[in-house]
C-alpha cells in the first residue's frame, strides 16, 4: 500500500544533505511511495509547508551542497502551539518522516517519538562527527578535506612573512574538525574544547618553535574552545548572548581573542583566518556522497518497514540502526588518544 514519505532538514547545512534527500526518495519513489519535502525543518511543519518530491526534483541533486528543501533551527517546544500543530499537519500530509539533522533535530524527533510515538526515522547530519552512536557523520569529511586545505595553503603565507597564524574552525562543543584538519594539515598547535591547553602552554610551545629556528606557526582552535589561563580562570567568546530555540549562543571570535593573546605574550607577529561557513559548503567528497546515499537507503527501508524511533548510523563500514535516544543521549567528544596524536606535534 503507497505510503507518504516526508524528508526534513534541520539545523546547519551540511554537504551531502542532498545526496540523502535523493536516496530517500528514489527508494520510496520505486515503491510506489509519495515523497513530500517538509520545508525549513521544523518550521515547515509547524506552518505546513510542504513540496512534492519527484524525479524531477532530485534529478542531478547528489553533488550540490545545501539542502533543496532549505533548513532551519526551529525547535516546535518552544513555538506556542508548535508541537501540536507538528502533529495536525503530518496527521493531513504524511504517513512516515524521515528527519536529517544534528543532536537538536534529532532530539526532537526523539522526544515527539517517545512522547506521541510519531512516526519518524533519523539520519545523522552534523559536519561535527559529535553524535553518539554513529562512527562517522556525513558532511564530517568534507568539513575536515576544506580545513585541511585552508591549512596548507597558510604554511606559505607564514613561513614567508615569519608569522603565526590562527585558523579559527568550527566545533561547539567537540574538536574533531580541528584534530583532524590540524593533524593532516601539520598544525603546531591545536586549541579543543575537550582538553583545553592553556594559553600560557600554547605561547610556551610556540616559542619552542622559535628556538628551533622555526619562525613561523600554525595554530587551530575550535570555535568552541575557551580562553584558559594558568590561574584555571575560562573565558567564553561569543558574538551575542542571545540564545537560539536550542539553548546555543552564537559562537565566534575565538581566533581573533586568541591571537590577541600570542601576539602580547610572545612578540610575534600573528594573523587570524576564520574558515566560517566555506565549511559547510559547496560540493561533497566521494566519501560523503556514498555515506549520505547509503543512510538515505536505510532509513527509506526503516520507514518502509515502519520501524520508527531509530537511526540509521555507521558502525566499522556496516550501516546499522540504533534507538533515537541513545543516538542524542550524549555528545561524542574526542578521546584523549585521538588528541596524543595530535600534540605528539605540537612545538
Amino acid at each position: 500500500m503507497p505510503v507518504r514519505v516526508g524528508v526534513l532538514t534541520g539545523g546547519g547545512d551540511c554537504p551531502g544533505l542532498n545526496a540523502v534527500i535523493r536516496a530517500v526518495a528514489r527508494r520510496s519513489l520505486d515503491r510506489g511511495h509519495d515523497v513530500v519535502g517538509v520545508r525549513a525543518g521544523w518550521r515547515g511543519l509547524i506552518e505546513d509547508q510542504l513540496e512534492p518530491l519527484g524525479p524531477r526534483e532530485i534529478s542531478g541533486i547528489l553533488p550540490r551542497g545545501g539542502t533543496i528543501i532549505g533548513t532551519s533551527r526551529t525547535n516546535p517546544y518552544k513555538v506556542e502551539d508548535g508541537v501540536r500543530r507538528v502533529l495536525a499537519n503530518f496527521a493531513q500530509h504524511l504517513d512516515a518522516l524521515v528527519a536529517i539533522g544534528g543532536e537538536d533535530t534529532l532530539g526532537v524527533a526523539a522526544l515527539l517519538y517517545e512522547e506521541e510515538q510519531f512516526p519518524v526515522v533519523g539520519v545523522p547530519k552534523t559536519i561535527d562527527n559529535d553524535l553518539s552512536g554513529t562512527d562517522y557523520t556525513f558532511g564530517f569529511d568534507t568539513a575536515v578535506s576544506i580545513c585541511t586545505e585552508a591549512i596548507d595553503r597558510l604554511h606559505t603565507t607564514a613561513e614567508s612573512h615569519n608569522r603565526v597564524m590562527v585558523v579559527e574552525v568550527m566545533g561547539r562543543h567537540t574538536g574533531w574538525i580541528a584534530v583532524m584538519s590540524g593533524i593532516a594539515g601539520g598544525a603546531d598547535v591545536i586549541l579543543i574544547p575537550e582538553h583545553p591547553l592553556t594559553v600560557e602552554e600554547t605561547c610556551g610551545e610556540i616559542e619552542k618553535r622559535h628556538r628551533r629556528g622555526k619562525d613561523f606557526s600554525i595554530v587551530v582552535v575550535s570555535e568552541g574552545y575557551k580562553l584558559t589561563y594558568a590561574s584555571g580562570e575560562q573565558r567564553e567568546v561569543t558574538q551575542e548572548a542571545a540564545l537560539d530555540q536550542f539553548g546555543h549562543v552564537r559562537l565566534g571570535g575565538i581566533g581573533e581573542s586568541l591571537a590577541r593573546e600570542i601576539e602580547h605574550r610572545t612578540g610575534f607577529e600573528t594573523r587570524v583566518t576564520v574558515l566560517g561557513h566555506v565549511q559547510r559548503g559547496g560540493t561533497p567528497t566521494a566519501r560523503d556522497r556514498v555515506l549520505a546515499t547509503r543512510f538515505g537507503l536505510a532509513a527509506a527501508d526503516l520507514a518502509q518497514e515502519g520501524r520508527f524511533g531509530r537511526m540509521v548510523a555507521l558502525r566499522g563500514n556496516a550501516i546499522v540502526d540504533i534507538p533515537l535516544a541513545e543516538a542524542v543521549a550524549e555528545l561524542k567528544t574526542v578521546p584523549e588518544d585521538w588528541y596524543d596524536v595530535a600534540k605528539a606535534f605540537f612545538g
